[in-house]
């Protein structure tokens, strides 16, 4: 068992908690640099996949975990994001200002929606994002000139310093140090001022307001820091799938970004990474169990969707906290063995929204 023993203001921001915690991202960076030597490319594709998703997740994570604001319209500004990067990387633009570009292109269109929409909060701010998603997915079939319309454009392989990446080891390589910087920014950004105004408005907004935050600064930001991580999620997406349709980026997107979120844990990086495991591995299980159910049942063509909203109302029900919570309650209790307690782990009625997101 460890106990952590603070003796200074420091301590509580510091950007890891105690000595294991180095020790064990240190084995998880090491693994993740030698998984492309030792597994299959097939499989190197889906790990990129994971990181894309997991950049994705940790854009709404932003917005609703950390903020307390719900957003059903990511989808467009993964859209945005993905249109801008590639129009960009076709007329000759390298590879980082171009997803730069597209980022901040989905940061102008999150501040767009989020300055009017910061007045509502709850369903209210759903159906605006929804309404924000199918208009933007009309844009898309229209502008002809930057997105291609109906047809739908090519995307170019990646070009990093000159050099063409054309391959699975590469382009996962730079999935991972893309991946890595933006959660190394988020985490400083909630270190700081920034965020804790953030969590204080999820909290209790008329508390965040009495203690003379900015709901109004502070929620527009929070737009702006989603829909940029969710525009270089969006060029990063170009690139692996490499043709964009307008079909791509629906309201469906959008809703299963959310459940990434909530299967993997409201509130926690963690719970991006988690859930975007489990939204990147659930098709593929769903692919090898259909052989072995009933005809009736495994050609289905709802099978998927209707698996995904079962287990979304399971986590709501069993385990709100997500996966990410599943995870601190077995390392708790391999913590405390043989000392625990069989109460420790029955659910407690909780009063505050800081009690339920830790």
């Amino acid at each position: 068992m460890r106990f952590i023993f603070k003796t200074r203001y420091d301590q509580d921001i510091n950007l890891f908690p105690h000595g294991g915690a180095v020790f064990w991202y240190s084995l998880l960076a090491v693994a993740l640099l030698a998984a492309p030597l030792v597994v299959a490319p097939f499989y190197v594709g889906e790990l990129s996949f994971l990181f894309i998703w997991s950049l994705a997740g940790l854009s709404l994570m932003v917005l609703t975990g950390y903020t307390g604001l719900i957003s059903i319209g990511h989808a467009a500004f993964l859209g945005i994001g993905a249109y801008v990067h590639a129009f960009l990387i076709r007329h000759g633009v390298p590879f980082i200002p171009a997803i730069l570009c597209g980022g901040a292109a989905a940061a102008m269109a999150g501040l767009v929606i989020g300055i009017p929409a910061i007045r509502m909060r709850g369903l209210y701010l759903a159906i605006a994002t929804l309404a924000f998603s199918a208009i933007a997915e009309e844009v898309f079939v229209r502008w002809e000139t930057l997105t291609g319309g109906s047809r739908g454009a090519p995307v170019p392989k990646p070009q990093f310093l000159g050099i063409e990446i054309d391959g699975e080891v590469g382009f996962y390589y730079l999935c991972l140090a893309i991946l890595v910087l933006c959660i190394l920014g988020i985490i400083n950004l909630l270190r700081a001022p920034t965020g804790r105004a953030w969590i204080a408005i999820r909290d209790s907004e008329i508390a965040a307001q009495s203690m003379g935050v900015n709901l109004a600064g502070y929620k527009a930001f929070a737009f702006a820091v989603s829909a940029f991580l969710a525009g270089i999620a969006g060029g990063l997406f170009a690139h692996k799938v490499g043709y964009l349709t307008p079909d791509i980026f629906t309201p469906i997107l959008s809703i299963q970004l959310l459940m990434l979120v909530m299967v993997g844990g409201v509130g926690s990086i963690h719970g991006a990474i988690f859930g975007a495991i489990f939204l990147v591995l659930l098709p593929t299980v769903i692919a090898i169990v259909r052989d072995y159910l009933p005809a009736a049942i495994g050609q289905q063509p709802a099978l998927e969707p209707g698996i995904y909203g079962l287990i979304l109302v399971l986590v709501v029900l069993l385990e709100p906290l997500g996966l990410n919570g599943l995870w601190l309650k077995i390392k708790f209790f391999f913590s405390q063995f043989p000392m625990y307690k069989s109460a420790t782990f029955k659910r407690q009625k909780t009063y505050m929204r800081t009690e339920r997101l830790q």
